[in-house]
C-alpha cells in the first residue's frame, strides 16, 4: 500500500539523547590514537558517518590529514564503536520520542528512520525509542553510497515509504540533516536536542525549529505535520 505521506526521522540527537555520548567516545578514540581533536569540533561533526567524520575532522585541507594511515583510521572507528557500545543497553530516548512517532502514525504518516547508525547500534537505538510498532523501516549507513549531507539517506527512506519529496518531512538535529533534506527536496524540520544552535540549523535550511520531540508533539497542530485536505 502506498503511503500518503512520510515523516522521516534522524535518530541520534533527534529521538535518542546520544550526541554527547558520541562526542566523548569519539574524543577517547582519537586520544587513544594520539590524535588531539577538540570536543567542540567533534560535536559539530556528529551526524556524519564514521569515515566522513574522520575526513571532516582530520582531512580539512590544512595539512592535518596529510599523514593519515587508513589502518589507523579503521582503528579509530573501531575504538569509537567499542566505547559507544558500552552504552547500548542504557541509551536514553528523548522525552516523548515514541509518543511523537505514534501520534504521527495515527495521523496517517508513514514513519521511517534515516540514520548513519547501523547493525547493533541501530538495534539499540530502536530499543530505546520503543516504537517499532509504528516504524515502517529504517535506512542506515549500510544502505547508501554516501551519507549525510548527501541526500541519499533521506531519498532512500522516502523511497521506502514510496512517496515523492513533496509529500515528505525530515526531522533532524544537525546541519548535515538539514542539508540532506534540502538536497532531496523534502521539508526540513529541526530540533535543538542535539545541541546545535538554532541559527546554524536555520542557515542550513530548517523550515521550523523545535526544542525537542516533546515540543514538536505539543505543537503538531500548528506544524507542517498539521492535518491538511
Amino acid at each position: 500500500m502506498t503511503a500518503k505521506r512520510a515523516a522521516i526521522f534522524d535518530v541520534d540527537g533527534t529521538l535518542v539523547d546520544t550526541n554527547h555520548l558520541h562526542v566523548v567516545t569519539w574524543w577517547e578514540a582519537f586520544r587513544q590514537a594520539d590524535r588531539h581533536v577538540s570536543m567542540r569540533d567533534i560535536h559539530r561533526a556528529v551526524g556524519l558517518g564514521g569515515g566522513d567524520l574522520l575526513d571532516h575532522l582530520l582531512g580539512d585541507g590544512d595539512g592535518a590529514g596529510d599523514d593519515r594511515d587508513p589502518d589507523e583510521d579503521a582503528q579509530v572507528v573501531a575504538a569509537h564503536h567499542a566505547l559507544y557500545a558500552t552504552y547500548f543497553e542504557r541509551l536514553p530516548a528523548l522525552d516523548a520520542a515514541g509518543e511523537l512517532l505514534r501520534a504521527l502514525a495515527g495521523r496517517g504518516w508513514a514513519i521511517v528512520l534515516a540514520t548513519s547508525a547501523s547493525g547493533a547500534e541501530l538495534s539499540a537505538l530502536r530499543r530505546a525509542i520503543d516504537a517499532d510498532d509504528v516504524i515502517l523501516g529504517a535506512t542506515s549507513a549500510d544502505d547508501v553510497a554516501e551519507g549525510k549531507p548527501a541526500p541519499d539517506p533521506v531519498r532512500q527512506a522516502r523511497e521506502l515509504a514510496d512517496v515523492p519529496s513533496e509529500r515528505a518531512v525530515f526531522v533532524g538535529d544537525t546541519v548535515w540533516d538539514m542539508k540532506a533534506a534540502v538536497r532531496d527536496g523534502v521539508v526540513p524540520v529541526a530540533v535543538l536536542s542535539g545541541g546545535i544552535p538554532r541559527a546554524d540549523l536555520e542557515s542550513a535550511g530548517a523550515h521550523a525549529v523545535y526544542r525537542d520531540p516533546a515540543d514538536l508533539l505539543g505543537r503538531l497542530d500548528s506544524s507542517v505535520f498539521a492535518d491538511k485536505e
